[in-house]
């Protein structure tokens, strides 16, 4: 099996994908800034999120799909996001980079 290669994730993408993750098979844009909101206390703009998710689907972390058409939306579909095995990959490894570099600090961080 090819491994593959390493891609560093920035804060924000971070926190996108892990959203995309607690969202689950319903992730849209409402539901992730939802999530980020309220698990991460982040409030995110709209275009803000859209870049991201954008930026994040070209380097192959999260794919998006075009939902059904909403009457509430007039008609318009609402694209929804899966995060790939390329995505889960770099969460491990930022995971475990943060989890190495935090090891040993519990004093220094005034946790018991």
């Amino acid at each position: 099996m090819q491994s593959m290669p390493q891609v560093y994730l920035g804060e924000f993408e971070h926190l996108i994908l892990l959203a995309v993750l607690q969202c689950g098979d319903s992730a849209d844009t409402v539901s992730v800034r939802q999530t980020l909101a309220t698990r991460a206390g982040r409030r995110v703009a709209r275009g803000a999120l859209f870049t991201a998710l954008d930026r994040l689907e070209t380097k192959g972390l999260v794919r998006s799909r075009l939902g059904p058409p909403l009457d509430e939306r007039g008609g318009r579909a609402r694209r929804h996001y899966a995060v790939t095995a390329s995505g889960r990959q770099a969460v491990r490894a930022a995971h475990a980079a943060v989890a190495g570099l935090a090891r040993g600090l519990d004093a220094v961080l005034g946790r018991p």
